[in-house]
């Protein structure tokens, strides 16, 4: 009898996210609040448009992801900056950094990239990609008792990613890179989401360092699913010197 009553204390000690959740179940809250795996997978190919908003000027921005492949650009003043990219190599022209040319990237470019270039997401079928995932319980992010899911890219980045506890859809991500041998931590906090080809995508997202109140703000007004995407968007451009 003392036993099972000293069972039953240690239980009601137990945090209540303990037994209420695990990290399988949330994940598929996640992808049943985006609009279910059917809808994600029967994207194949995606393509953003808005505006960036950062240190108190306005870009345009555009992204388009392939499966496995990535490409982002913000135009100002008649310069574009590139990054992208193809499965296996990353690139760039940073013309406000005075380099106009193609400039290949580092590795550690390529691990941080090819997890974006994920168009389902990192959490679907995480196993099968090599991520190893854990739920944490809840944190209050700006007044909302979100979950807390920490994920271990295969690449070795890591990152914790924070759901509203309504909806499931994530809030916040916080990532965890390292660059040379050195951390970087980043915040991106995602808002305003709408329905695109049945899945729902954030549509406001700020990123900035860890912690940080100044944080460039992307607002997508244009989403197209399943657009045309050449192979050459993403590739090194063909002549350039690496």
């Amino acid at each position: 009898m003392r036993t099972w009553l000293s069972l039953g204390g240690l239980l009601l000690m137990l945090p209540w996210w303990a037994s209420a959740m695990t990290a399988d179940e949330l994940i598929a809250k996640n992808i049943d609040a985006r609009g279910g795996l059917d809808a994600i997978r029967a994207i194949h190919a995606l393509k953003l448009s808005g505006r960036l908003q950062t240190g108190g000027f306005e870009a345009e921005v555009s992204e388009y992801k392939r499966a496995g492949k990535v490409r982002s650009e913000f135009s100002i003043q008649g310069m574009t900056q590139v990054r992208a990219f193809d499965g296996q190599d990353a690139w760039s022209i940073s013309p406000f950094g005075g380099r106009k040319d193609p400039q290949k990237l580092s590795a550690d470019d390529i691990k941080e990239m090819s997890v974006d270039a994920d168009l389902e997401g990192p959490l679907v079928d995480y196993a099968k990609k090599g991520h190893k995932v854990e739920y944490l319980g809840t944190e209050d992010i700006d007044g909302t008792e979100a979950h807390k899911l920490r994920i271990t890219y295969a690449t070795g980045n890591e990152a914790m990613y924070y759901f509203d506890p309504d909806f499931f859809l994530e809030i916040r991500i916080v990532s965890k890179s390292w660059y040379r041998g050195s951390a970087f931590e980043g915040e991106t906090d995602l808002g305003d989401y709408e329905r695109v080809n049945g899945v729902y995508l954030p549509f406001s997202v700020a990123s900035g360092s860890k912690g940080s109140t100044q944080k460039s703000t992307v607002t997508y007004t244009r989403a197209e699913a399943n657009a045309e995407l050449a192979d050459a968007l993403f590739a090194f451009p063909e002549g350039a010197k690496p």
